[in-house]
């Protein structure tokens, strides 16, 4: 009988060339299907480091990784890039659009690289109207300069990029970072309204822990990376 967790770590250790010590030494964690996790824990605890990780971003030294029922520690460089681009949506705290693109071609961008997320949008710019509708953002946006956005405009199209074509995992590090608490509620309600209506499992990363209300779960960092303790 397949296991309902989607991640499954059962080790993972990392240390950047020429530290002292390891940046990582995970104990054993599990992630189920539809679950939301709350990760926080001070600057330096390894948090973004393990986020890059699961994304294959970074090669872990010693790791025993599965993801969605597949041996992710096994996978090659380039396997893994396909493996994230078409599994994961992404919320960076940077943002990450890219300015001269309209919003629509940042979205878009997104199911670009992955068949597999453009075979569940049907009518690309339908459902690209639909997700700002659902974010409190004006369709009038669709061809505005990403850097002709406010932040918080930035923000939600950036998690629109993250919520096209049904991805199964929703990665975010320190998304709210930049904004005043209001806005902060506001973002919350409208991030996890999309996230369960597509039933996909978050993984959110902060140092604010009054966050963690939204979440059923949550993790101190330096609990489970035995390095950071």
């Amino acid at each position: 009988m397949q296991s309902n967790n989607i991640i499954e770590i059962s080790s993972c250790i990392f240390q950047y060339p020429h530290n002292s010590k390891n940046t990582l030494d995970m104990a054993p964690l599990h992630v189920r299907k539809g679950e939301h996790i709350f990760l926080h824990g001070k600057s330096g605890s390894g948090k973004t480091t393990f986020l890059n990780i699961l994304c294959g971003i970074i090669e872990p030294d010693i790791s025993d990784i599965k993801i969605l029922h597949t041996d992710f520690s096994k996978l090659s460089s380039s396997h893994k890039d396909r493996f994230r681009a078409d599994n994961y949506g992404t919320v960076f705290q940077q943002f990450n659009l890219l300015p001269y693109l309209s919003v629509k071609e940042n979205i878009a961008l997104s199911c670009g690289f992955s068949k597999q997320k453009s075979s569940h949008v049907s009518d690309m710019e339908s459902e690209i109207e639909r997700l700002l509708k659902e974010l409190d953002l004006s369709p009038a946006l669709l061809n505005t300069p990403a850097m002709n956005l406010s932040v918080g405009e930035q923000q939600r199209v950036a998690v629109a990029r993250a919520l096209i074509g049904a991805p199964k995992i929703i990665i975010a590090d320190e998304p709210t970072s930049a904004l005043d608490s209001d806005a902060k509620e506001r973002f919350m309600k409208l991030l996890f309204k999309q996230v369960e209506a597509q039933n996909a499992t978050l993984l959110f990363v902060s140092h604010d822990r009054s966050l963690s209300s939204y979440f059923g779960t949550h993790y101190d960092f330096t609990e489970i990376n035995k390095a950071a303790r």
